[in-house]
């Protein structure tokens, strides 16, 4: 178990906040709204009302106590702010949200450990699954990597991914397969696939679209 500082309480925070607590995360939550406070409570260890930019205030908290600082704050000024008396304090492990490039390099340059672009990365995972009806979930692992929740193409229907050599022809690894709407990960590399099975497929990029002929 982790003991997680979060700091910022709206809709991206109150919902990342919410899913530390369901993993059975020691949760602080912190926010100037009464009413953001008072809707997360009942879901973490404790929540509390204050500026988070007021050095007597974050001094209060004992941030050196805690494995991880989380600042969802939308504001940029806030969060640099934030992000550098944090640091100051002694916080051991410092995660910010950005909503642009520019955000990132100041937060990192203040303090922050790393930097998360939920609306970015949402907005790319929504252009990525629109544009092919054959894409049903997408995960970057870096810019050249990535894990997609794909149909077969029609022509692999019939055949096994031995049959196919997937690995070796197109290299990918299959680390999963949806059957009857739920993920198996002990895939029988001999099953026959049958017309819109869908695999979980690793491997950069360039080797998914060539293999599925994505455009």
């Amino acid at each position: 178990m982790k003991s997680i500082l979060f700091i910022g309480l709206g809709l991206f925070g109150g919902k990342m906040a919410r899913k530390f607590a369901e993993l059975e995360q020691e949760v602080m939550a912190v926010d100037e709204d009464e009413d953001m406070v008072n809707n997360i409570l009942p879901y973490v260890t404790n929540a509390i009302i204050g500026d988070s930019t007021n050095e007597g205030f974050m001094r209060t908290l004992g941030v050196s106590d805690y494995d991880l600082c989380v600042v969802a704050i939308g504001d940029f000024q806030s969060s640099l702010q934030t992000v550098y008396l944090l640091k100051e304090l002694g916080a051991k492990h410092i995660v910010a949200m950005a909503a642009s490039d520019v955000h990132e390099k100041f937060l990192l340059n203040n303090g922050a450990d790393e930097v998360v672009f939920p609306e970015k990365q949402a907005a790319e995972w929504s252009a990525i699954t629109l544009s092919n009806d054959s894409i049903f979930d997408y995960i970057e692992l870096d810019e050249s990597c990535a894990i997609y929740d794909i149909e077969i193409p029609k022509k692999w229907a019939g055949h096994s991914i031995a049959d196919l050599d997937i690995r070796r022809q197109y290299h990918l690894n299959i680390i999963g397969m949806r059957v009857n709407g739920r993920v198996v990960t002990d895939v029988n590399p001999y099953q026959v696939m049958g017309a819109g099975q869908r695999l979980l497929v690793a491997g950069t990029v360039e080797s998914i679209h060539k293999a599925f002929r994505i455009k």
